[in-house]
């Protein structure tokens, strides 16, 4: 189910072993990356999908963080290097597009793990590549912040249930634990949304 994109002749190469990705590489990342649900068309066996669209059902927005979200005014590109196949990533990324439905102005594309090594070698979490991993981009693919890979609320409930190894997504957490979840990734969406508003470059470059 996995896919491999080249890059080579969407934007120069990395300028040497082990550098960053450019803007233009972060561009070109997101470019080749997908919709939530294009993503699990590609990747996910119906199995998988059935996992993802069960945990989306469960997963619910308080009237207030929907209000937040519906106030954010900088565009945010949020590129989610994530895996089909994976518990945490089931227990997770379906918030993100509870967060792009309330928030127009979040702009965001998962990535398979495998389909940019380039890309992915940059996000790796205490030298491993897991997953999700997200990376918050500025209007002009300027990298903000990485996040991954699990929440401290999910790590706690890693490891009071399914022990310190990545989960199938097939036991799904408690309403409360989703809830802690929400609220975890909802700070950094909102951190990385207020050091956008309040960027001068990103305001001088592209307004208000």
């Amino acid at each position: 189910m996995t896919s491999t994109v080249s890059l080579s002749d969407a934007t120069p190469p990395l300028s040497g072993a082990g550098a960053p990705p450019s803007p233009e590489a972060w561009a070109a990342a997101f470019a080749v990356a997908l919709p939530y649900r294009a993503f699990l068309d590609r990747h996910a066996t119906p199995d998988q999908r059935e996992r993802w669209n069960g945990f989306h059902r469960r997963v619910e927005l308080s009237a207030e963080q929907r209000a937040l979200l519906a106030g954010f005014t900088r565009r945010m590109p949020v590129l989610v290097l994530s895996g089909a196949w994976c518990g945490d990533c089931v227990n997770q990324c379906p918030i993100f597009d509870h967060f792009a439905e309330a928030a127009p102005a979040i702009d965001l594309r998962l990535l398979d793990r495998d389909a940019l090594p380039e890309i992915a070698a940059h996000l790796k979490v205490c030298g491993g590549q897991r997953v999700p991993v997200v990376a918050f981009l500025s209007e002009d693919f300027t990298p903000i912040m990485f996040y991954g890979d699990r929440t401290l609320s999910a790590y706690r409930l890693a490891a009071m249930q399914l022990g310190t190894s990545c989960p199938t997504g097939a036991v799904p957490p408690p309403s409360d634990a989703i809830a802690a979840v929400v609220a975890d990734w909802l700070d950094q969406f909102e951190r990385v949304h207020h050091i956008l508003r309040l960027s001068a470059r990103l305001r001088q470059k592209h307004g208000d």
